[in-house]
Parts: structure tokens; sequence; C-alpha cells
């Protein structure tokens, strides 16, 4: 593999000296930019981008050649596991995605088995392809959903419900939902490893919906199958530690929690002040985040007043990445995202010296 050029996101995620805050952006690469919009107009679907190496490798480079981010991560999506699991992903025009087959019967569930890595080869070869485009500009990160955030898909069969399905399993048949965190549990264990493999530097866990869950269940439900993960995580690549990172939007109440699961960073989203955050955890983990992606839909002045804010806030010292609070939106003008990475890059060398 080619020597890394900047590794400062590494550096930040282990909390080492760093000359200025790094900075990424969820959904960097998306439908915001009209080269990506012209990528997956060429690849005439979505899951067509997805499980092409070579259009995943383009529309991944694509924010990395525009602007001067720090890191680039893989271009795929959360449901390429459960799509692998038998439940037949597709998408339907404006309505989001969907499966063919849901987990709400008792003997789906029982059945349930973690698949053959082959079935995701796509996801590797595209990683090891993104690793040869970026030449050693900035390290590429790996990604999967967290178990509970792919087990509402699964079981709800779509997403942006309210979840009763799921929930009504929680507490009636908690031996069932078990069962399906359970395996996907190990399912994106062996995932992860399998992008480390192939040439991941960092890896992360979204969970997308673990905020909508009662104290005890983000416990029993979601935090314990993400502790499961990282224990299983390949730990070390290419002579230097591959560092994971956690994010539970709306899990702001149990970043202490989330802390001790011995991930090396905790994604904060808005609701969040990144100051207090890193009161409560900061001698233990990295903070990644945390402006809300509206932001950008307003001014190049505003964007630098919000950054200098969170900037602030988490104050003097290492161990920040700078991030969104969750995805960018595809109404965002690209010039005002690339006054929020300059704004970072040069703000943050103060708080450096």
């Amino acid at each position: 593999m080619t020597t890394l050029q900047n590794d400062t996101f590494l550096r930040a995620l282990m909390r080492q000296p760093t000359e200025y805050t790094p900075v990424w952006m969820m959904r960097q690469a998306g439908r915001y930019l009209p080269e990506y919009r012209e990528s997956r107009k060429n690849a005439g679907s979505f899951l067509g981008l997805c499980k092409s190496p070579a259009f995943a490798t383009e529309v991944t480079l694509q924010p990395i050649d525009r602007y001067p981010l720090d890191a680039s991560i893989l271009f795929s999506d959360i449901l390429t596991v459960p799509d692998a699991m038998g439940l037949g992903l597709y998408f339907e025009e404006g309505e989001g995605p969907k499966f063919e087959r849901t987990l709400q019967e008792e003997a789906a569930i029982k059945a349930l088995q973690v698949p053959d890595m082959s079935k995701l080869q796509y996801v590797f070869d595209a990683v090891s392809s993104i690793r040869k485009g970026l030449n050693g500009r900035v390290p590429l990160i790996g990604f999967a959903g967290s178990p509970w955030t792919l087990a509402t898909y699964m079981v709800e069969g779509k997403g942006g419900t309210d979840f009763l399905t799921t929930k009504k399993m929680a507490y009636a048949r908690p031996d069932l939902l078990h069962k399906i965190l359970d395996v996907t549990a190990q399912t994106v264990t062996h995932y992860l490893n399998a992008q480390i493999a192939a040439g991941a530097q960092a890896v992360m866990i979204f969970d997308s919906w673990g905020g909508a869950l009662s104290h005890n269940a983000y416990t029993e439900f979601s935090l314990q199958y993400m502790q499961k993960i990282v224990n299983g995580l390949t730990k070390e690549a290419e002579g230097r530690k591959v560092p994971s990172i956690i994010f539970t939007k709306g899990g702001g109440l149990w970043l202490e929690a989330q802390a001790a699961t011995g991930a090396d960073a905790l994604g904060l989203d808005w609701t969040v002040d990144i100051g207090q955050a890193r009161e409560r955890v900061g001698s233990k983990v990295a903070l990644q985040g945390n402006m809300d992606p509206a932001i950008l839909l307003s001014t190049p002045e505003a964007i630098e007043k919000e950054v200098a804010n969170i900037l602030a806030s988490y104050g003097h010292g290492h161990g920040h990445v700078f991030n969104l609070g969750h995805g960018i939106t595809q109404w965002t003008p690209p010039e005002n995202a690339g006054a929020m990475i300059a704004a970072v890059r040069s703000l943050s060398k103060a708080y450096h010296v």
C-alpha cells in the first residue's frame, strides 16, 4: 500500500498531537455534488453505484478531488448487510430503501444466519480500488450500520417508521430480537474486518436509530451489540492501529457508556455541546462532530461563526475530528461545504499550539 501522506485524521482519533483539527463530512460523496449526480445517472440506479467498484471509487474520490478533506469514506450503504442476509433490498423512487422480505415471523428469524462474505465482495473490491485511487492522499474509512439500526429495517421492511413493530418485538419477544441482533453483530464484525483487510484504515459504526430507544432498551438492544463488534474488530493493519468510531444519533445521554465500549472515538450529533462532552468523556475517547448540517444552507459568514463556536467549545488540545452532526443534505450549495472546510482549517490552528 502507498505511504499515507496525511494521517492527521488518524492521529486525532488516537488523541495524538496534530497541527490543526482534521475535517470530513458524513455523506460527503452525495447528491449535493453535481459530479455525483452525473455518476448516479450513468450508473442507472443507486444500487448500481453501490455494487460497481468502479462507480463506488469514482464517487468516493469526488469530494477528495474537490475539497482539502482529511479523510475519505467508502461509498456504500448500511443496507448492503441485510441484503446479503437474503432480505432483498430494493429502492423505490422517492420512497427510499425497502426489503422484499421482513423478519417478523419466528421461523424466518430462527433461520437467520451470518451470510458468506463473498456476497459482499463488491464492497471489498471497492475498498481496494478506492485505496489505489487515493494513492495515499488521505485515509479511507470503512463503515457499517449498528445491529439495532439494521434490525429496524429488517423487521419493519423500510426506513422512516416509528419502529413500533421492532419495539413490540423488543418488549413482547426479546428472544427473537436478540437473535436478529446477535446474528447481525457477528455479520457486521466479519464485514468490517473484511473491509480492514481490503484496505480500510479506520471504521465507523452508524447507530442511526439508537436515539429512538428508552434508556434501558438502548443498553440492551443497541449498545451491547456495538460493544461486541468493537471487541471483535481487527485492531491493527499495515503496521498501525485501526481506530474505531461509534455514532448514535440522539445518543448524547449515553456518552459515558459509549466511551466504555473500547471504541477510540464517539460521533456527536448537534444536540450535544462538544465542550461538555469533552468534560464527560474526553479523557477516554476522541470526539467527532458536531455541526448541524442545516447551517450549510445559510451563508459563509454564518457557517464560519458556527465553526468558531464549536472549535472554541472543544478548546485547546487534541482529539477532535470536525464533522457534521449527521449527513450533509442534498440541498447544500457545494461552495458552502467548502466554506466550512476552509474555516475549520484556518481557525483550528490556534487551538493546536
